[in-house]
């Protein structure tokens, strides 16, 4: 249809033309109220925004020499934070003679690596920034779980004659006939 057209019988309605789809070839336009189409767009976008997981970032730190006590306490607050869906970043904070000594920090991370494989999975391997080594652990996704234990393929039964035999009786009787009443 011819944009004048369209205009013109957009204006006979009492409405407006409004321009659907511009990526589209030839562009799509619609006859509505375009008040009614700004407040119907307007109201999908809160409800996609309500619908929004947002993920966020909590920090556990450490220092070198941390305790067992210690590490336990910070490793049960970052697998609650993993299990309510939250990002844990793991910090080792050295000072001063502890930088030559960066085994001792990268021991810890891998403990937690190791402690925390169960309800999170390592997004940023352990790397240094400044005096801070840092190591990222998000929650695990329930769909790669399976990708990362690949379960045993289900045992299939091998197909004999015996099996093949019972399927080949039913399909070779006539189907039965249905029976009408009052004959």
């Amino acid at each position: 249809m011819d944009i004048r057209d369209a205009i013109r019988a957009a204006r006979e309605k009492g409405l407006d033309l409004v321009e659907v789809a511009a990526t589209a070839d030839p562009p799509v336009c619609r006859i509505i109220d375009f008040g009614k189409f700004q407040y119907e767009a307007k109201k999908k976008a809160n409800e996609a925004k309500k619908k929004q997981v947002t993920i966020t970032v909590k920090e556990v730190k450490f220092r070198p020499g941390t305790d067992d006590h210690d590490y336990n306490y910070r490793m049960k607050h970052a697998r609650e934070w993993l299990e309510e869906g939250d990002k844990v970043k793991a910090t080792i904070w050295f000072r001063g003679r502890e930088m030559t000594h960066r085994e001792l920090g990268s021991r810890i991370l891998e403990r937690l690596e190791k402690d925390l494989i169960d309800v999170g999975e390592v997004e940023a391997r352990p790397r240094m920034e400044g005096n801070q080594m840092f190591i990222i652990v998000g929650p695990k996704r329930h769909k790669s779980a399976a990708k990362d234990h690949p379960a045993l393929p289900a045992p299939t039964a091998p197909k004999t004659e015996v099996q093949a035999q019972p399927a080949a009786k039913v399909e070779a009787q006539p189907p039965p006939t249905p029976k009408v009443e009052g004959q």
